[in-house]
């Protein structure tokens, strides 16, 4: 029966139906723990779609052997499945494992070099000193170009008629990107100049993070100026210095377009890294699931390096 207000007598207990019942989206935004995950589903979505199931066929390649060339689809690469196979080859392949070693040398060359330099600077900026902001902005300058571009002026600074040979008075014919114990110090340096700015940014931050009050008090007990760098800054910083160093090793294995302009890897193979290596498999040699078996063994390499990074910065910061 139908409630009518018109009709009904007074003094009834006639109560009329509820019209004020909340909705379904309503519900939700007064649920906070359901509100919460509307909001972040959408995230968890895409990072599905753009992480985890390029991850899932990335596994699912790397125990085949196939390729576009094949004739059959991606996702018929059960076909050809040899589950480890692709692994097994690796631990074999010669020029996988030298690749491998220029990269970790071009590491160990540039990564110390730029850590060094970029705390050498960020000391010098710590205090303020006439034309700072103009010397600061000219030193972010490198980071700033595009790796390609960096590795097109460096291809004509170091060729043979170019301005490094007329500055140092070599030969036209002395060679440094064709020669192959020459090319690879031409690549470490072009690297040195576009991201020591990046390690200057990051411990000048971490420098200036350090309490003034302490510094100011270390002067006054006639502290000098290396004592005080030793024994207050950089206690300090060791957690943006481990950031620093792992953010650029972790770096350093992608280092491709400064290579590929310059040098394309060569003389032979003489600069080809990792990151080469994998390129001219994909695109020259159509060999997809073997660079699905070298791009998942780097991952699980840089990851185990990050999580190392990450547990070391930890402690620091414990003991801090």
């Amino acid at each position: 029966m139908k409630y009518d207000a018109a009709t009904s007598a007074p003094g009834t207990d006639i109560v009329p139906p509820n019209t004020d019942a909340p909705s379904f989206l309503q519900k939700i935004a007064r649920d906070k723990q359901k509100l919460g995950v509307c909001f972040v589903l959408p995230t968890i979505l895409l990072l599905l779609f753009i992480v985890v199931f390029p991850l899932l066929m990335q596994i699912y390649l790397s125990m085949s052997w196939w390729g576009p060339l094949d004739g059959t689809p991606w996702y018929k690469a059960y076909e050809s499945f040899n589950f480890f196979e692709q692994y097994l080859y690796l631990l074999e392949d010669e020029r996988f494992w030298g690749s491998l070693w220029r990269t970790l040398l071009i590491m160990l060359v540039c990564v110390p070099a730029e850590f060094l330099l970029g705390l050498g600077l960020a000391y010098l900026f710590i205090d303020q000193f006439p034309g700072r902001k103009l010397f600061y902005s000219i030193l972010l300058v490198p980071m700033m170009v595009v790796p390609a571009v960096v590795g097109l002026m460096f291809f004509l600074l170091f060729q043979g008629t170019g301005p490094v040979n007329d500055m140092f008075g070599l030969p036209p014919d002395f060679s440094w990107l064709t020669d192959k114990d020459r090319a690879i110090y031409t690549v470490m340096i072009a690297d040195i100049w576009q991201w020591t700015p990046l390690m200057f940014l990051i411990l000048l931050a971490g420098m200036l993070g350090v309490p003034r009050d302490q510094l100011l008090a270390a002067q006054l007990l006639g502290g000098s100026n290396f004592q005080n760098f030793r024994k207050i800054i950089l206690p300090r910083m060791r957690t943006v210095m481990i950031i620093a160093l792992v953010l650029r090793s972790v770096e350093m294995f992608k280092i491709f377009d400064l290579i590929y302009i310059m040098t394309k890897g060569g003389p032979g193979v003489q600069t080809e890294t990792i990151s080469v290596y994998i390129y001219k498999l994909t695109f020259a040699d159509l060999e997809w699931g073997y660079v699905a078996a070298i791009g998942l063994t780097i991952l699980i390499a840089l990851s185990v390096l990050a999580a190392y990074g990450l547990k070391a910065m930890a402690r620091q910061t414990e003991e801090a």
